[in-house]
């Protein structure tokens, strides 16, 4: 994508608000174990603007002068640090869903899965709140366009997807439900990879219909706004 040269504009109350936020769900990604220093990314979108985590910084450096946002052509709009380098995915998830947050991580077990088959079995109901069994999108180069439009057919339906050989993206309404979900296909790719591991024994798997189902329930889930 090329890069046009703009002068950064004054960061606005929001935008500062959701930047403390996107810091600490990177933060979070690190301690939970689901990134090695500074691979994975975040993001959120304030408006039309996307609030991404910088290339190359670790997350316990960051500041809030160094909120870094783009436009969803990926003008830089905010700040001066370099845009992770995966934006392309960020901004293709922006532009066909209704995301408001994503968590892309190097998560081991569901990468681990990523090169072992083309979708996460079924092994727990909790598939349902994903859209259903998450998708292996092909490999492609990182930070690549092949990648994003290769993620973007694995997402058909679905708020979570594996990259093969390279981690996960799981998307939601805001920054906490983007990483729950990431943190819930973490634990069910660890779940299956466990359960398949025992000698001579095959892991029950749920059926559509069970999914479809516990995805309906798991909608109206939890407190009433």
């Amino acid at each position: 994508m090329a890069e046009e040269q703009r002068e950064p504009r004054d960061v606005r109350d929001d935008e500062a608000d959701a930047w403390d936020e996107l810091v600490d769900t990177a933060r979070r990604t690190v301690s939970d174990s689901l990134v090695v220093g500074t691979s994975g990314n975040v993001s959120v979108r304030v408006g039309n603007t996307v609030l991404v985590t910088p290339s190359g910084v670790p997350y316990d450096r960051l500041t809030p002068d160094d909120v870094t946002g783009v436009d969803l052509d990926g003008h830089q709009v905010l700040g001066t640090l370099v845009p992770t380098s995966e934006l392309p995915m960020h901004l293709a998830v922006y532009r066909a869903t209704d995301a408001r947050a994503i968590v892309h991580t190097h998560a081991v077990h569901a990468t681990a899965v990523s090169t072992l088959v083309p979708e996460l079995p079924p092994i727990h109901y909790m598939t349902g709140a994903l859209g259903g069994p998450v998708r292996v999108a092909p490999y492609a180069t990182y930070g690549t366009a092949e990648l994003a439009e290769n993620m973007l057919r694995a997402l058909t339906d679905r708020s979570a997807c594996l990259l093969q050989n390279h981690g996960t993206i799981a998307y939601g309404r805001s920054l906490s439900q983007a990483y729950d979900r990431t943190a819930q296909l973490e634990w069910m790719s660890h779940l299956w990879l466990t359960a398949r591991a025992v000698p001579g024994l095959t892991p029950h798997l749920l059926t559509e219909e069970q999914v479809a189902e516990a995805g309906e329930r798991l909608r109206g889930y939890g407190q009433r706004a």
